[in-house]
């Protein structure tokens, strides 16, 4: 697939080896390019990152495997087969979800097992279970519209989407109602209300502020299940890494792209911070939109102006814990809940304060693989979400540490009995160290919100609109933050840039 398919092998730099630069440095890589990736960290995989210490190995970022054919297609654009290079397991039961009123629900995708979960819940169990299937009908129908048009063809905004849609644009994708109130028009039960809302989780958004439509995300989970990857999530970029160095993708770590250089339209290369001038035909920056132009391109206040509406998704406090006891009463993936969700997603999303009463989730990655903490203990990651770094009212290290404290008091008032006695290990990030890592927006985890009153939920598009060269991927651009997403982006930048060049995928 490689050999003699682009004219002279153009040369391609991929800025950053997160999950949209990997897939679309293999993807370009499998169609005759020249790819060089530059890094500034020593490692590839961006947020894709781990942390060993004393026994226990944390995931510093993602922690759950959805949608596998969008990684499986960046293996197949090369040739490969991703079952030869990473492996998967599922995890059962998705999640547990913990109410402070004592109630405990699992989301199963087995729809007996499902059935009997609702049962536990107050009402008629046959009214929940008909609320529930005609929620799921209505999610797969989001789903699939979604996915046939701006997921497989990559559209990158709404011109794009009316012409590709037309009528059912208007008439068929829900962006009427809120995701939140499309839920409640499904469910009378306050439980389900805040589980199905919370979902909004994988974008680092407000439900009551991303559109209906966004309610195709337990869909991902229910139809296509939840996975782990197997010996820890960075086996996943391990496993790009192998794949790149098969197929003749140079990668070069710890060098940090001081600037994008161009020429008038167009961008010719990089430079890197040691001085080194790398020439590319074509620029794939993984760097999230807004930092790039601000920090490598250095465009003016007014450009960058335009851009504001594509404003950074949540960030959070991630601290990992290992304890000297078992939780058993969690499962892999876990949520506390605030008492009052809507007061919590105001906090965030719109006072841009941090929370007192927090949804919490918190993963327990033992119960799927036990080799991520010694024997007898655990290995929690817990991340609450936050607002991003507010440049002019910026919040201490004190302030993140208080989160944390209130944080685990919530846990142990929720079941977690004397969480704090039994920690021997711990590491905390916060905004500012995630901004510090990984020059994303603000210290944002999920790239650009999902706000329909702000940008539609759409995402920065892919192509630059001033440099006809230079291409975007990752969680800032269409379709956005999370890995599926982040990997689909990067493939669909080499469609792109296969058009530009005359040819098809």
């Amino acid at each position: 697939m490689i050999d003699g398919k682009s004219p002279r092998n153009k040369r391609v730099v991929v800025v950053g080896a997160g999950l949209g630069g990997l897939a679309a440095a293999a993807s370009l890589r499998a169609e005759g390019f020249e790819v060089r990736i530059v890094e500034k960290n020593d490692r590839i995989g961006g947020k894709l990152n781990f942390r060993e210490i004393e026994g226990y190995g944390f995931d510093l970022g993602p922690s759950i495997f959805t949608l596998p054919q969008f990684f499986e297609s960046i293996w197949e654009r090369a040739g490969k087969r991703m079952s030869d290079y990473v492996g998967l397991e599922k995890v059962t039961p998705h999640w547990r979800n913990f109410f402070e009123d004592g109630v405990v629900l699992d989301l199963y995708e087995e729809m007996d097992r499902m059935k009997a979960e609702l049962a536990k819940l107050p009402g008629d169990p046959e009214t929940l279970w008909k609320q529930f299937e005609a929620f799921l009908a209505y999610g797969r129908e989001q789903y699939a519209l979604v996915d046939e048009g701006y997921f497989r063809e990559g559209l990158d905004n709404l011109w794009e989407m009316l012409r590709y849609y037309g009528w059912r644009l208007i008439f068929k994708m829900d962006h009427r109602h809120s995701m939140s109130e499309s839920i409640a028009n499904h469910f009378e039960e306050e439980h389900l209300r805040r589980i199905f809302e919370y979902f909004i989780k994988y974008v680092g958004s407000s439900a009551v502020d991303a559109p209906g439509y966004m309610n195709l995300m337990p869909l991902i989970q229910f139809d296509y299940g939840l996975w782990y990857v197997k010996g820890g999530m960075y086996n996943l970029a391990r496993g790009l890494g192998r794949l790149l160095d098969h197929i003749g993708v140079t990668v070069s770590l710890d060098s940090e792209v001081a600037s994008i250089d161009r020429n008038g339209r167009r961008v010719t290369g990089v430079t890197l911070a040691s001085g080194e001038t790398i020439a590319a035909d074509y620029v794939v920056c993984n760097m999230e939109v807004i930092p790039a132009y601000r920090k490598l391109l250095s465009e003016p206040p007014a450009f960058l102006q335009k851009l504001k509406k594509f404003a950074p998704a949540c960030s959070g406090i991630v601290l990992h814990l290992g304890t000297d006891r078992i939780y058993d009463q969690l499962a892999h993936h876990n949520f506390f809940f605030s008492k009052n969700q809507h007061k919590h997603f105001d906090t965030v999303f719109k006072q841009g304060k941090l929370p007192e009463d927090p949804t919490i989730y918190l993963v327990a990655p033992t119960r799927t693989d036990p080799s991520k903490a010694p024997a007898g203990h655990d290995n929690l990651k817990i991340l609450p979400h936050i607002p991003p770094i507010d440049p002019d009212k910026p919040l201490t290290h004190d302030d993140y540490v208080a989160l944390k404290d209130r944080v685990i008091d919530k846990l142990e008032r929720m079941g977690l009995t004397d969480l704090r006695k039994h920690i021997v290990v711990e590491d905390l990030l916060t905004p500012v160290d995630i901004e510090r890592m990984y020059y994303s927006n603000r210290g944002s985890i999920y790239g650009v919100v999902s706000d329909w009153k702000l940008n539609q939920a759409f995402k920065a598009p892919k192509q630059s609109s001033k440099y006809k060269n230079l291409y975007f991927t990752g969680g800032s651009v269409n379709p956005g933050g999370g890995m599926p997403m982040a990997v689909l982006s990067g493939q669909k930048v080499c469609d792109r840039i296969l058009k530009q060049e005359g040819r098809s995928s």
